[in-house]
């Protein structure tokens, strides 16, 4: 009878174990889907726990807000301190399907004007289709009037805005949201206060401001500056809050912010 002889070495003697060749196939079976199962568990954890990752779009085609590079750094920061990557763009082509399907969001950074051509327009509504997010910041409302798929989907359109900053006091509609829980309930701060020609009916409206607290209110008693809603197959959130550098450094709207953004991606709790 054949056999495989295997010696090893031990501090009191050294043994011969004999082995069959039908045992040491089975071991080697046995061994082999082991390493598959641990193979196959640790792609699925990498899977679990891989990072999400946001695309942040600043385009402008109007207006520049000198916040936006400020705006930028600050949501590089909430993603570092938040386990979720951030890509950042001004360029229009990078609205392919294929490209923005790895994010979870894509974040409309105080835009302006009409920033995308049809073409990039359909795979970004296709993205949205898919289940894909989308958080609008400030002049995100200033943004493609030609398209109202996308005024659909960002909720409303400027309209105007007071001719200087102020402080207002701002009313927290809904404290159990994502993007407002801890928020004051009478929230006081300096901000560019848009007013809206149109706003679409069935937003779930998070921050209302009064406009009895400063001067070029213009949507009276009911005026959102902040909301969400389910639109078109994905999310989308929106604050008209953060046009000054001042607020990217301001722990209560980056609060906000990082909140909305969370909600884009999927997050809410």
């Amino acid at each position: 009878m054949v056999v495989f002889h295997i010696i090893s070495t031990q501090r009191s003697s050294n043994l011969i174990n004999l082995i069959q060749p039908n045992q040491l196939i089975n071991k080697l079976k046995t061994m082999k889907h082991k390493l598959l199962i641990f193979s196959l568990l640790t792609l699925m954890a990498s899977s679990v726990f891989a990072k999400q990752k946001v695309l942040v779009f600043s385009k402008t085609k109007g207006w520049h807000h000198a916040s936006i590079p400020v705006g930028i750094k600050a949501i590089m920061k909430l993603g570092q301190e938040n386990n979720f990557d951030v890509d950042t763009t001004t360029d229009a082509t990078k609205f392919t399907y294929d490209n923005l399907k790895q994010y979870a969001a894509v974040i409309w950074l105080s835009t302006t004007g009409d920033v995308l051509n049809d073409a990039q327009q359909a795979e970004f509504e296709k993205y949205i289709q898919a289940g894909g997010g989308f958080a609008g910041v400030h002049s995100a409302t200033d943004t493609e009037y030609n398209w109202p798929w996308y005024g659909n989907l960002v909720g409303a359109y400027f309209k105007s805005h007071p001719r200087v900053q102020q402080t207002a006091t701002l009313h927290i509609v809904d404290p159990n949201f994502i993007a407002t829980k801890g928020l004051p309930a009478e929230w006081k701060r300096l901000d560019e206060w848009y007013n809206f020609k149109w706003i679409e009916d069935g937003l779930h409206v998070l921050i209302t401001i009064d406009e009895k607290t400063y001067e070029g209110g213009a949507n009276g008693d009911n005026h959102p500056m902040a909301w969400y809603h389910t639109y078109d197959g994905g999310r989308a959130f929106y604050t008209a809050l953060g046009h000054t550098d001042e607020s990217y450094a301001d722990p209560v709207y980056l609060k906000h912010l990082l909140g909305g953004i969370e909600y884009a991606m999927g997050n809410a709790k």
